[in-house]
């Protein structure tokens, strides 16, 4: 089957869109207007479900092995960035001293100045990470800040394949029971429940929709009714709380409520209008990055914490839309550099778990 680059290409530019996204609300959390960070959040990780569902099937083995590699590369990367972790905080005792550090994270925010840094490697953390609970990394704060996502998609990918094997005739009632789900914890928060079921709830919902617009092309005349009744909604929500209301948007994202959804409702809405419309017949750096998203996923978190060294030389020197557009060309093209060293990485810690399992095979039955 002919590859679909549309979908390689709204992968891109969603990878470029997060990008943006670490870097107005990490780096830029002390120069950047709140207001620019919250149109930001218009396209976000809502639109990778969405395009996993574009592209899932109901192959159970085909799906849980692909998770299982998925999981092998995710474990490969963590090692690398466990041991450059402890590189980094090594050579920056070494060279430097503790205060160096402390103060460089404390430019930042407290909430990210390293406690108890030492030159002994934590091997417990490297466990969690395996096991996707996500400590921190002192160096790289971004990584495991953004691995959220992560986790409830292998939850969800999961819960997806199930349903879309055993129950394919009853898919539309799931999806009603998910979006059911999220508004009813959006009705009475106080039952919102903790963890991850209501990021689940949500996002399993909207890869399920997808997978039904596989395929299809939302009619023409639809389009204006769409967008009218979510800018409709959204006005008159504004109407009624006002601009601080929308100000509060990253804390309506974790876990996803009410208005977080509808935010992100634009840019879902336009996915899928430009499904089977917009016809991309050429390869590109978009359709690249979307080719290889995981790998952009995971150096963006490194990207997005190396940086912080730039604006905190920068931010006092220059006017802030300036520096913001220097910093996310810089964070671009660090995040390019560092995805090709970790597909690197990639093939050399596969051929290692190809060298080991062939020492440790036995040929006896």
């Amino acid at each position: 089957m002919k590859r679909d680059l549309y979908i390689d290409y709204a992968k891109g530019f969603a990878t470029l869109a997060i990008i943006l996204i670490h870097t107005v609300f990490w780096s830029g959390q002390f120069y950047i207007p709140t207001e620019l960070r919250v149109l930001s959040l218009l396209i976000d990780v809502p639109l990778f479900y969405a395009l996993s569902g574009l592209t899932s099937g109901g192959n159970v083995e085909k799906t849980l092995y692909r998770l299982l590699k998925l999981q092998i590369t995710f474990m490969i990367f963590v090692t690398f960035l466990f041991f450059l972790d402890y590189l980094f905080k090594v050579f920056g005792l070494s060279t430097f001293g503790l205060s160096w550090m402390q103060e460089f994270y404390s430019t930042f925010g407290a909430k990210y100045v390293p406690q108890n840094i030492s030159n002994v490697p934590q091997w417990q953390n490297l466990g969690n990470w395996y096991l996707h609970q996500y400590t921190n990394a002192d160096t790289f704060p971004v990584v495991m800040g953004s691995f959220w996502y992560l986790k409830v998609y292998f939850i969800l990918t999961v819960f997806g394949v199930l349903i879309l094997r055993f129950f394919p005739k009853h898919l539309n009632w799931f999806i009603l029971l998910c979006f059911g789900l999220t508004l009813l914890f959006n009705a009475f928060p106080h039952y919102y429940p903790t963890g991850q079921v209501g990021y689940v709830a949500l996002y399993l919902g909207i890869f399920l929709a997808a997978h039904r617009l596989k395929g299809k092309k939302i009619p023409t005349k639809l389009i204006p009714v769409l967008y009218g009744i979510l800018i409709c909604i959204l006005a008159i929500v504004f109407w009624n709380y006002g601009k601080e209301y929308f100000l509060r948007m990253n804390k309506a994202k974790f876990p996803p409520k009410m208005l977080y959804i509808l935010w992100s409702g634009l840019s879902l809405i336009t996915l899928f209008v430009l499904y089977n419309r917009l016809k991309i017949t050429k390869e590109s750096f978009i359709t690249y990055i979307g080719k290889n998203a995981i790998f952009f996923y995971f150096a963006q978190g490194i990207s997005s914490s190396l940086v912080y060294f730039a604006v905190a030389g920068l931010k006092d020197k220059m006017q802030w839309w300036v520096l913001m557009i220097l910093i996310y060309l810089l964070n671009v093209m660090l995040a390019v550099l560092i995805a090709e060293g970790l597909k690197k990485v990639d093939v050399f810690g596969w051929k290692v778990l190809e060298f080991l399992r062939k020492k440790t095979a036995s040929d006896k039955i």
